[in-house]
């Protein structure tokens, strides 16, 4: 099964799943809004049901979700459509972003996306050719490295259906990835505290 596959299966189900920390979460779109101006051109990829998209849209001048799996995007079109945000619109792309135009973008952002590509370095480079230069990519990222233990009871989830396809990246592997597809990192955090989720600005040289 592959990973689209998977994501299209439990779209449904996973639109119903609360986020399990509120405070990290709002306190990440915070730190977002702040590198966000009100004339920037925005590319989320990987953006599954829109929930993140419709709350950052109306700090831009237009905002594209994104994401490789159709049920994801139908569903987020739903919300759209249920309650309209100027600026805002979704559309089905691969990470590859084949879809998307060169130097069209002045911020592209990925959440919790870059663990689960096929090919980091690819993705990372897909995202410089979008961006304008001097445009940011901000991302966050599981970084799950050191947590060895949790490969055997992942593996026996994607033996039967529970679990995508996941890369158990560490920091070094994820700042090399940006500084080898022509990024300067501005800064890095983590949301929340005590946990891997690696928050990271980066511009495009």
């Amino acid at each position: 099964m592959s990973n689209a596959d998977f994501w299209n299966r439990i779209a449904r189900k996973y639109a119903k799943h609360r986020i399990s920390n509120m405070p990290a979460y709002e306190q990440t779109l915070e730190h977002v809004r702040r590198h966000l101006r009100p004339q920037d051109q925005v590319l989320e990829v990987g953006g599954g049901t829109g929930s993140t998209a419709i709350l950052l849209a109306p700090s831009v001048s237009h905002y594209t979700g994104t994401d490789y799996a159709e049920e994801m995007i139908a569903i987020a079109q739903e919300k759209l459509t249920a309650d309209p945000v100027a600026g805002l619109e979704f559309m089905v792309a691969e990470a590859d972003l084949e879809a998307v135009a060169a130097e069209s973008k002045d911020v592209v952002l990925a959440f919790n996306l870059y663990h689960l590509v096929p090919d980091l370095n690819a993705a990372i480079a897909a995202a410089n050719r979008v961006l304008k230069p001097g445009g940011l990519l901000i991302t966050k990222t599981p970084c799950l490295g050191k947590k060895w233990y949790l490969r055997p009871v992942i593996k026996a989830m994607q033996l039967v259906g529970k679990a995508p396809q996941v890369a158990f990246l560490t920091n070094t592997t994820l700042e090399n990835a940006f500084t080898g597809a022509g990024f300067d990192i501005l800064e890095t955090e983590y949301y929340a505290a005590n946990t891997n989720n690696r928050f990271v600005v980066a511009r495009k040289r």
